[in-house]
């Protein structure tokens, strides 16, 4: 069990280490190199102030003594050269390790399904990718190379030791033995404070990135004092563990000054009584004490690199937590969509959120097809349905029974970069970067040249608009529509689906919020954009709905009518005759 456990935990940290300092290979071995080096040369200058103290009691000449001073300051010199040089590599190698890894942990969390995101707020996944990360930079630089370096520095001062005397030797390994002994114990009361600690700080930065993004309703609603409250709330609850935390390392580094002051005192006592004794010279005895000294130096290194490796712990557990998430997502095929309008079918789809619950369905034996070039108006009351189809279709999640097909291909099977590119989406929420013009339009993409964005933006009669900035394209804009009123805004979204030219367009409530004179912008933009191509319109004002081809009713997840339009407008007894009927009369009352 005990074995079991410790491969456990072993692994995951190995892995890590393995997969992000691979690339950096000469790197470290240079720094390897250097690390040992300086070992060397500490184990050797001692050997040069008890020659130069003995030849000095002995009356040697000045030369001998001047060489033996400028060896020491020589080796002295090198050994903080080699310092620089570790510092430098140990530096650069965190750097790299680190944003490779905040780089695969960003990757990985933007390939998850999005229920992972809605269990999980941004400032959440913030404090992972980077709170977490930042930790781990000793971890990747330091941790290893340093617990072997000055572990070998630690027995090459006690062989030396041993060398020049056992009883010597024997005193200062035992005090070694007995203060590992007693630090060790005292780490282990500093994992669970720091566990919880990092996990109160991924929830706090979680609530404070949910509360900013909600300032505006926020303010309007008059909340500031509850949030005031939850703010005030989680710093108390962090306060003590925080206190403990640091109480734990407190203890640790006074009960490590106390035991490596006791050192100096075992050292300094065996090396007096031998020379007490006439069984070494005074140079030997203040050898003894110098590496009795310098036992302070990997002792303690050792023992900080444990308790940072303590507060890295919870960390890389938790890095790895991330790291092991499963996508609820099949893997996707290598399948390409056609350049042109598709088909796009529904067989028999059963859809639900909560896996755990599969009765609570958000989409109910749905079947359907629309054929390429074709555009489809889908209606039905909130919550009846309609944004599911939209996220099953750009495979944000994967039903749980039947097929969804484009151009007769099922879905699955569709490379993602691929679905994605000829799947386009317009929502009611337009998210905007804080970028130029262009790079809004693009989404950074350099392959997209002016002319192409210039053309877009007349296909869409937003020219005046763009002339209205006096820099153009380079218009540095706020993020989320920050300047631009909701109208320019979808537009500009409408450009951005222009310029990628998709295959199926798919509009979500893309004009639920706008004025009657913006909303006509839209739908000529929409004209605009769905010749060629196939098109979805969700919406529940049946006005935008008037040169649809078919005509697909949802109601709690369940498709009561589907058909063209023009036929169900014409049948009475039809769902959608009736929706339009009420509509008219609704439009007539005073």
């Amino acid at each position: 069990m005990r074995l079991a456990l410790r491969r456990f935990v072993i692994n995951p940290y190995t892995r890590l280490l393995g997969r992000y300092l691979k690339s950096q290979r000469l790197r470290v071995i240079t720094l390897a190199i250097a690390l040992l080096g300086s070992i060397v040369l500490q184990l050797i200058n001692p050997q040069i102030l008890r020659y130069f103290i003995d030849t000095a009691l002995n009356q040697g000449t000045g030369a001998m003594l001047l060489q033996a001073a400028l060896l020491f300051i020589g080796i002295a010199l090198v050994t903080q050269g080699l310092t620089l040089v570790t510092t430098y590599l140990g530096e650069t190698v965190a750097w790299q390790a680190t944003n490779a890894l905040r780089a695969d942990l960003a990757a990985h969390c933007l390939h998850l399904d999005l229920s992972f995101h809605q269990s999980r707020t941004p400032g959440e996944l913030v404090e992972r990718v980077d709170g977490d990360v930042t930790t781990l930079a000793r971890f990747f630089s330091q941790f290893v190379l340093y617990i072997l370096g000055n572990s070998l520095l630690l027995f090459g001062i006690l062989a030396v030791l041993w060398f020049e005397d056992w009883r010597a030797g024997l005193s200062l390994t035992l005090f070694v033995l007995v203060a590992f002994g007693l630090l060790t114990r005292l780490l282990r009361f500093a994992l669970p404070a720091w566990v919880a600690y990092r996990q109160l700080s991924a929830r706090f930065f979680g609530f404070l990135g949910e509360y900013l993004t909600g300032r505006e309703d926020l303010q309007a609603n008059d909340s500031i004092s509850y949030v005031k409250h939850r703010f005030h709330g989680m710093l108390q609850q962090w306060l003590p563990i925080f206190h403990r935390a640091r109480l734990a390392q407190t203890l640790l580094w006074g009960s490590s000054v106390a035991l490596l002051t006791t050192g100096n005192v075992v050292a300094l006592s065996v090396g007096a009584y031998l020379w007490s004794q006439n069984v070494i010279t005074l140079g030997t005895v203040y050898l003894i004490f110098y590496y009795a000294n310098q036992l302070r130096q990997p002792m303690a290194s050792i023992l900080g690199e444990l308790t940072d490796f303590q507060q890295a712990q919870a960390s890389i557990l938790r890095v790895q937590e991330l790291l092991a998430t499963p996508s609820r997502l099949p893997l996707a095929g290598a399948h390409a969509l056609p350049n042109k309008a598709v088909t796009v079918e529904f067989d028999q789809v059963w859809f639900s959120y909560d896996a755990g619950q599969p009765h609570d369905w958000a989409l109910q034996n749905v079947s359907w097809c629309l054929p390429a070039g074709q555009v489809l108006g889908v209606v039905g009351r909130t919550g009846s349905g309609k944004t599911t189809l939209t996220r099953l279709l750009l495979r944000f999640y994967a039903p749980q029974a039947g097929t969804i097909r484009l151009g007769q291909v099922p879905l699955e099977t569709i490379a993602t970069a691929c679905l994605r590119q000829r799947v386009g989406i317009v929502t009611q929420e337009v998210q905007l970067f804080q970028a130029t013009i262009r790079d809004n339009l693009r989404l950074f993409d350099p392959a997209i040249e002016d002319d192409q964005i210039q053309h877009a933006l007349g296909e869409l009669e937003l020219l005046d608009w763009l002339r209205s900035h006096p820099q153009g394209l380079d218009t540095l804009l706020a993020s989320d529509s920050g300047g631009l009123s909701a109208g320019e805004a979808q537009l500009l979204a409408f450009a951005r689906i222009w310029l990628r030219n998709p295959s199926l367009v798919i509009l979500d409530e893309a004009s639920s919020r706008l004025d009657p004179r913006t909303e006509q912008r839209i739908e000529q933009a929409t004209k605009q954009l769905m010749q060629g191509r196939t098109g979805i319109i969700i919406a529940h004002r049946l006005s935008t709905l008037q040169h649809v081809d078919y005509i697909l009713v949802l109601d709690q997840g369940q498709v009561i009518e589907y058909g063209r339009r023009q036929a169900l407008a014409n049948q009475p007894t039809s769902r959608f005759a009736q929706l339009l009927q009420m509509n008219q009369t609704n439009a007539n009352v005073p």
